[in-house]
């Protein structure tokens, strides 16, 4: 079975973060400029301590809808503050699971001491599940042709 570990191999090693007192306007304009959909807030830039999360959705739905400006509000404002996680060991069924069930399509990825190791995304479990269905794909027809 898959697990987030073997997503995280395959990805970029960097996960984007940004601090409470940030303004939305940062946070917007730094997952634009990594594309990504989401940055994980930490307590401060040199620590990995996880106060919560950011996405394209919580800007949407807690600023630009409530017509807050975002220069002007801040990521703490912003943020979803209860923030799953996961660890490396974490199946990728499960997760798919918890993403589904809870509606998220970011979960970031501790140790075991509970520091920001990684961030899985719904894409990168799709991407893994295609990967694993095209190797059982080749595995089938390969068989198929020595019957």
């Amino acid at each position: 079975m898959s697990t987030v570990e073997e997503i995280l191999k395959s990805k970029p090693a960097k996960t984007f973060t940004i601090t409470p007192g940030a303004s939305v306007l940062d946070a917007a304009r730094a997952m634009n400029d990594h594309h990504v959909g989401s940055l994980v807030v930490v307590d401060d830039c040199l620590t990995d301590k996880i106060v919560g999360i950011i996405t394209e959705r919580d800007i949407m739905t807690r600023v630009v809808a409530a017509r807050k400006d975002p220069d002007h509000t801040t990521v703490a404002e912003a943020m979803t503050d209860r923030v799953l996680t996961c660890t490396g060991a974490t199946r990728t069924d499960e997760l798919r699971h918890v993403m589904q069930a809870k509606r998220i399509r970011h979960l970031p990825v501790v140790d075991q001491l509970g520091r920001l190791v990684g961030m899985v995304s719904i894409g990168d479990l799709n991407k893994q599940e295609v990967k694993i269905l095209a190797e059982t794909v080749l595995y089938l027809e390969q068989y198929s042709v020595r019957m």
